[in-house]
């Protein structure tokens, strides 16, 4: 076995939960290897370094041992090596730390009613609105 589906591979070593989401995420463009897009079904072998755009974050992994069967997470860590710059792996870190507080109530306000809970929801549903990480 000297060539693997790229798809295939990114799903067997756990970079995705299921093959389906492996598959998209090659056929929305998120995956390359070097400037070349990779479809679902490209082969991919030995010593390439493979780029997955995911969450927001571009991770690089060199592929070690071609796999096609997807495996425990401490035989997976055995056929490839995490090359993500250290900076592109905190990137968030300096934006989330201090922006969180918690939520206060005025004293003796109660809990929220039904129609309070869901305005709560909806001003947090736009204000954290995190699909636009998704989009690159």
């Amino acid at each position: 076995m000297n060539k693997v589906r790229v798809d295939k591979w990114l799903w067997s070593i756990r970079i995705f939960k299921s093959r389906t989401m492996s598959t998209n995420a090659a056929k929305a463009g998120k995956i390359k290897l070097g400037e070349t897009t990779l479809k679902p079904s490209s082969g991919i072998e030995v010593g390439q370094i493979i780029s997955v755009k995911k969450n927001g974050f571009n991770f690089q992994f060199e592929v070690l041992k071609l796999i096609e069967k997807r495996v425990s997470a401490t035989l997976a860590a055995d056929c490839y090596e995490n090359k993500t710059p250290e900076e592109e792996m905190h990137k968030y870190e300096t934006w989330y730390v201090g922006k969180a507080q918690p939520e206060r109530r005025e004293r003796g306000a109660g809990r929220p009613t039904k129609k309070e809970r869901r305005e709560i929801e909806g001003f947090k549903d736009e204000y954290f609105a995190f699909d636009e990480f998704d989009e690159d």
